[in-house]
């Protein structure tokens, strides 16, 4: 190996264990890595300018192609993936305005209601809900207001909200792998190989449908004893809030419920128009921005801007492993382990994503591996999209195993815990663990009889 390489890897591995031990805020930690990468291996064992240009990537932002795709082109996946964290920061704007207009509280509360408050319809119907909203909002968004009516609800309805925001925070994993935009991940992997929204929806979304089905049977198997107790127990609907108290601008919710529409018809249809991501999440923060005008500096205060950042160090570390080939050398030695057996190929890469994501965070995971299946599909001759919804199925649903494996399972259960519902390991991978491994293995046996 080259002192490039070492450096490279070096840096890569001490990311990796610095954001697992959490002792510093891991934005910190990507762009610091980042940093490093481009005065070490690009500057001082590299010496290349053009490394340090094409890892950066703002040239790109610049071009036509950023914007408006056509018919042509894909996403550079080479250094930082602006398209991705623009239309990151988009959807985030949006979200917001969506909560400010009591969009979500009302959302659940009408469910609620149009369940008759009953304890099994409720626990089904928020999992499903739980799965739709995650297809096209943040997990983590949808997560922190679901846990939080929930809670809301037990304490109207007295039952147990554990069993519901376990299930929920699993539905929410499994949803977001429907699509492109639903996880992170995803939208990793769909702007850097250049996949559609429908191309997802129709791949990993199959997926996720089926495994859904089984999902939903599984939690009310494993919670049917409380949930039938709780079922027996009377409930007077007259004690829980109206679901028309929740909106606190009618104006604004109409507003609001408008411009969720209008980014879902163009995520939907982007690939047919042309428009790429960057283009519909910027449209969408300009067009929200306007129309909450009187709180647009409020709304831009709470994007996200550590997640934000953490991307922009993220995409130089892994640069630093494509630029020096390190990523080319995984991709050879997955290839030779493989024997070139597709569906070896499939196994190894779904379980490892897997498996890694429950412990470490799924993000650089995949920011990782899309060059290593690109070169992989390129030496062995094996399609790579195959190879692309075996990573997404892994890195979306092996998260779920446990609970710092996504960011919705650690948000899921601190609203729980501050309200009082403690949620242990043992009590969370009792249920989610096996659930993972059934979707996995699902997953997997999908891909085998579809693309093999």
């Amino acid at each position: 190996m080259t002192l490039a390489q070492i450096l490279a890897l070096a840096i890569f591995v001490i990311m990796f264990v610095m954001i697992v031990l959490d002792k510093i805020e891991r934005q910190y930690v990507t762009l610091g890595c980042g940093l490093l990468t481009l005065v070490l291996v690009f500057g001082a064992a590299m010496r290349s300018m053009s490394a340090i240009i094409e890892t950066l990537n703002l040239r790109s932002i610049f071009t036509v192609g950023f914007w408006y795709a056509g018919a042509a082109g894909e996403e550079s996946s080479s250094g930082i993936n602006w398209a991705t964290i623009i239309f990151i920061a988009g959807m985030m704007i949006m979200v917001e305005g969506m909560a400010k207009a009591g969009f979500f509280r009302w959302l659940c509360m009408r469910l609620a209601k149009l369940v008759h408050y009953k304890p099994i319809p409720l626990f089904v119907a928020f999992m499903i809900m739980s799965s739709i909203l995650a297809m096209f909002i943040d997990s983590i968004t949808v997560i922190l207001f679901l846990a939080a009516v929930t809670v809301e609800l037990a304490k109207l309805l007295k039952f147990d909200p554990i069993p519901m925001i376990l299930s929920e925070i699993f539905c929410a994993n499994l949803g977001g792998s429907a699509t492109m935009c639903g996880d992170p991940p995803n939208i990793i992997i769909g702007t850097s190989l250049g996949y559609s929204f429908s191309d997802f929806l129709t791949n990993t979304g199959a997926m996720a449908g089926i495994s859904l089905v089984i999902v939903i049977i599984y939690f009310f198997l494993v919670y049917r004893k409380e949930l039938l107790q709780e079922e027996a127990e009377a409930v007077d609907p007259s004690t829980v809030p109206d679901p028309k108290d929740a909106i606190t601008n009618k104006t604004e919710f109409a507003v609001s419920c408008v411009i969720f529409g209008c980014a879902v018809v163009m995520l939907v249809t982007h690939a047919q128009t042309g428009l790429t991501v960057a283009f519909i999440g910027g449209v969408i923060a300009i067009v929200t921005l306007a129309a909450f005008h009187k709180y647009a500096l409020e709304l831009l205060k709470k994007v996200d801007y550590k997640t934000l950042l953490f991307f922009v160090g993220l995409f130089v570390v892994v640069g630093g492993l494509e630029q020096t080939g390190i990523l080319e050398l995984i991709a050879g030695f997955i290839g030779k382990v493989s024997g070139g057996n597709l569906k070896l190929m499939i196994a190894i890469i779904i379980w490892i994503s897997a498996i890694a994501s429950a412990f470490v965070d799924n993000i650089p995971f995949a920011a990782t591996m899309i060059p290593v299946i690109k070169s992989l599909a390129a030496t062995q001759g094996v399609d790579l999209s195959t190879l692309a919804w075996a990573l997404s199925m892994g890195t979306d649903i092996g998260g779920s195993a446990t609970p710092i494996g996504a960011s919705a399972n650690v948000v899921g259960t601190s609203v729980a815990a501050k309200n009082g519902y403690m949620i242990g390991w043992g009590k969370y991978c009792k249920s989610a663990a096996p659930a993972t491994i059934i979707v996995v293995g699902v997953s997997m046996l999908f891909i085998f009889a579809r693309y093999c």
